[in-house]
């Protein structure tokens, strides 16, 4: 779920950057009559992107659940833009339109910071604590107790997908773990990675 809110969301953006920059081009570019017409016809499609913009985001967001500096910024950038970009073109005030777009772009950078930050996060070491607290129990610290009927993940054969579906989805008498995050997801197979021999 989580990569197709980011796929939404990706899509979202880019085409509300764009809209915004076509219309800071004929801002500033005086250009009042092609800017009134663009404006009036892509007030509904404007509103569909604003929203799934916002609402991917915030979906995004609920289903991470992890702050970082960039985030943060990013989230300031994107919530100060907002109020700026409708006054600036309300009122053709080209300073505004300008820092509006510009926050608008800067936080687009920001999260890709964020993504960056996240994927330094997601390590063996989280995946320790993860495995530790879920998977212990059955599996042992090494991977090979076998209690239920745990398979021995010292010698799994499994791909990383394999393993990431029957980590969510469960299997036999292991129950699923659907309440993880992609990236807790990907650390907990990389920590399972480390009990091979």
């Amino acid at each position: 779920m989580y990569k197709g809110l980011l796929h939404s969301h990706t899509f979202f953006v880019l085409v509300f950057l764009i809209h915004y920059i076509v219309k800071l081009i004929l801002l500033l570019t005086n250009k009042k009559e092609p800017l009134a017409k663009y404006t009036k016809a892509t007030r509904i499609p404007e509103m569909i992107f604003s929203f799934g913009f916002l609402a991917s985001g915030l979906g995004m967001l609920i289903s991470s659940a992890v702050f970082s500096k960039f985030l943060i910024i990013k989230l300031i950038c994107v919530f100060t833009s907002i109020p700026l970009a409708i006054i600036g073109f309300k009122k053709s005030n080209k300073a505004l339109a300008f820092i509006a777009v510009f926050l608008l772009i800067m936080s687009y950078g920001l999260a890709e910071m964020h993504k960056k930050s996240l994927a330094g996060k997601t390590t063996a070491a989280s995946g320790q604590s993860i495995y530790t607290e879920t998977c212990f129990k059955c599996h042992g610290a090494d991977g090979k107790l076998g209690v239920n009927g745990a398979k021995d993940l010292s010698i799994t054969l499994l791909s990383a997908e394999e393993q990431r579906v029957i980590i969510i989805n469960g299997k036999g008498a292991m129950s699923g773990y659907k309440d993880l995050t992609a990236a807790q997801l990907d650390s907990v197979v990389q920590y399972i990675a480390t009990l091979k021999q």
